[in-house]
């Protein structure tokens, strides 16, 4: 295991070119055709809050979130879900839509999901400048806290890329597997606290909420930039994410280099 991870550590770094060239390529295909082109990457996430805001905070009049204003605690947990959900959706298809890269004796495919984690972060990124603004708005404080979040995109980046291999392998074969994960998503976005307070759950569900490793990010979101808490106040949180994502990466290794060689015949 870590002299597989050391070996794809040399990988990426041999091919940051491609990886960067292919997010690009990825970025721009989205707008192609597209009167506004890259705007709509700062558009959606603004619409999609403002919605949000506007049906629970206008509509059902909920309240602040342990003092926060509304609108702040939900871009905190919308951030880094919809990152997962992008990475996720786009790493699926990702052997499938790049066969022709694939079926070429020098790329190395498993650099795929990787590049779906660098595109992905593009519109994260967007995400994040509206949290900081409207944090500045409301004048809340950015401590030594607030750059705990990367410490948690870390943590998104190695769950997805374990997941992201696993997936994007197992596609090639099984091509329900992308309507599985649409399916999966849908209900994880409701299931994971990103609208609601997982205090409002009884104890014994709010454990069983708490075993999604998602949740373990979308809260250290919060801690970090809301509440400024450190990681390290939720030790076996922490471990059982580690151990998952550890267990993730694993498996998405074994799993990709196992099925890779196949690849070719089956695209």
């Amino acid at each position: 295991m870590p002299f597989a991870i050391l070996r794809f550590i040399k990988l990426l770094i041999a091919q940051r070119f491609l990886i960067f060239a292919l997010a690009k390529r990825e970025i721009v295909s989205q707008y192609v055709g597209s009167l506004l082109g890259f705007l709509w990457t700062i558009i959606q996430p603004l619409v999609l809050i403002f919605v949000f805001w506007f049906v629970f905070s206008v509509g059902f009049k909920v309240k602040p979130m342990n003092d926060v204003p509304f609108v702040i605690w939900l871009t905190a947990g919308m951030a880094p879900w919809s990152l997962f959900a992008q990475i996720l959706t786009t790493s699926t298809g990702s052997v499938i839509a790049h066969g022709n890269l694939v079926k070429k004796t020098m790329f190395h495919p498993e650099i795929l999901p990787v590049v779906n984690i660098v595109s992905a972060t593009v519109t994260h990124c967007v995400y994040l400048a509206l949290l900081f603004l409207l944090m500045a708005l409301y004048k809340l404080d950015f401590s030594f806290y607030s750059l705990q979040f990367l410490y948690y995109l870390f943590c998104m980046y190695t769950f997805s890329l374990g997941l992201g291999w696993i997936f994007s392998a197992l596609n090639v074969f099984l091509r329900d597997i992308g309507q599985v994960i649409g399916v999966l998503i849908q209900v994880g976005f409701w299931a994971t606290p990103i609208f609601w307070d997982i205090k409002m759950m009884p104890p014994n569900i709010q454990f069983i909420l708490k075993l999604n490793p998602i949740y373990y990010i979308v809260q250290g979101y919060r801690n970090s930039l809301i509440y400024e808490q450190g990681f390290w106040h939720t030790p076996y949180l922490t471990l059982y994410f580690w151990t998952v994502t550890l267990l993730t990466l694993t498996a998405g290794i074994v799993i990709f280099q196992r099925l890779k060689p196949q690849f070719a015949d089956v695209l």
